[in-house]
């Protein structure tokens, strides 16, 4: 009963998706289908010229492709929403897979709202700013400063993240994390971001570092400031 009871869920949130797909790119679910109707037609020609089952076969990795290429259009959707809304960073980070730390909240903060976070890892401790290089580079190099102060001998890495040049586009950002070398150990991850955790901010933060009404795709959420 309660499987059934979340078929109806799944199908809204798919056609959900759908929409946020057309709205965004108008070819993206037309792409969708011919990839499926395309898969599903070499197969059928497979069939007719040796056995039936490779009609049988093509109706489920039809299905198979379409949803791979309907993934695509989703993740890429669901970053062109977040691109330039305050906190599209912190959506990004939070949706890290593996042993990520990621603070729940800005470590810190300038008066033109442009935002440093805090990410412990396998690599050590990654802070990733969110603002125009100019005026995030002060706030990473004293972040980084005050860190090291708690970090010890631990690896400190600084990451941009935005349009200009040198910094890291939204959608390249998981990629980058992933890319950096694995200095510390499961425990040793454990114990820094402990560690971390008692540096307090240093300004006052504002709540919400998650654009309102944004979410990323389900399954692709972590718990805020723990690790998966």
């Amino acid at each position: 009963m309660a499987k059934d009871a979340a078929t109806p869920g799944r199908i809204q949130q798919l056609k959900l998706v759908a929409q946020i797909i057309q709205r965004v790119n108008p070819k993206g679910m037309p792409i969708v289908f011919a990839s499926m109707l395309g898969t599903l037609a070499l197969f059928v020609i497979l069939g007719v010229i040796f056995s039936w089952v490779w009609i049988l076969t093509g109706v489920f990795v039809a299905i198979a492709v379409g949803m791979v290429v309907f993934g695509r259009f989703a993740q890429s959707a669901q970053y062109k929403l977040l691109r330039g809304q305050p906190g599209a960073t912190y959506a990004v980070l939070q949706s890290l897979r593996g042993r990520w730390y990621v603070e729940e909240r800005p470590v810190a903060v300038n008066r033109d709202q442009d935002v440093v976070f805090r990410v412990v890892g396998h690599p050590g401790v990654i802070l990733v700013s969110e603002g125009p290089p100019h005026r995030v580079a002060r706030m990473l190099a004293a972040e980084k400063k005050r860190v090291q102060r708690v970090a010890l001998d631990v690896p400190i890495y600084d990451i941009q993240c935005g349009d200009a040049e040198g910094q890291v586009p939204l959608e390249k950002l998981q990629r980058q994390l992933m890319k950096l070398p694995r200095n510390l150990k499961k425990a040793a991850v454990y114990e820094v971001n402990n560690r971390m955790r008692a540096l307090a901010p240093t300004v006052p933060i504002p709540k919400g570092p998650l654009p309102k009404g944004v979410r990323l795709p389900r399954g692709a959420k972590l718990p805020r400031g723990r690790m998966r």
